[in-house]
């Protein structure tokens, strides 16, 4: 039986250490896709945060040239608007005020006031009378 049992320790001592080579192997290799995985990884990271720190700069930039740009056209518009002001001041105060025109009826007949022609009635109807009827 010593000779069985060495027979079958040798053999579970191969079987266990074919075993433990084949995943120490293994484990190299998963180690390896690991490390691999890990550096594709670091540069996505890398990329994304370079484009990150780009678009942010760009958008600062935007928004300081549209602050720029708005106080800009805000003050051109005021000037603008205190120019536009100050020649309709100037060109109404160095014009002589202009009469409005007469409507002239050309080839129409002038329409006659009716009160003027027609005596009042309560005035016109009573006689009048004077002090030398009276006596």
């Amino acid at each position: 039986m010593k000779s069985a049992t060495k027979k079958l320790s040798s053999e579970i001592a191969e079987t266990l250490s074919g075993k433990i080579e084949s995943i120490a192997a293994g484990s190299k290799k998963i180690k390896k896709s690991i490390e691999k995985a890990a550096t594709k990884l670091a540069k996505k990271v890398a990329k994304f945060e370079k484009e990150t720190i780009k678009a942010q700069a760009k958008a600062a930039k935007d928004a300081e040239k549209k602050a720029k740009g708005k106080k800009d056209e805000d003050k051109d518009k005021k000037k603008s608007k205190k120019e536009k002001l100050a020649a309709l001041v100037a060109s109404a105060s160095s014009k002589p005020p202009v009469a409005t025109p007469v409507k002239v009826n050309a080839g129409r007949p002038v329409p006659v006031n009716k009160t003027k022609s027609a005596a009042p009635k309560t005035a016109a109807s009573e006689p009048v009378k004077t002090e030398e009827g009276a006596e």
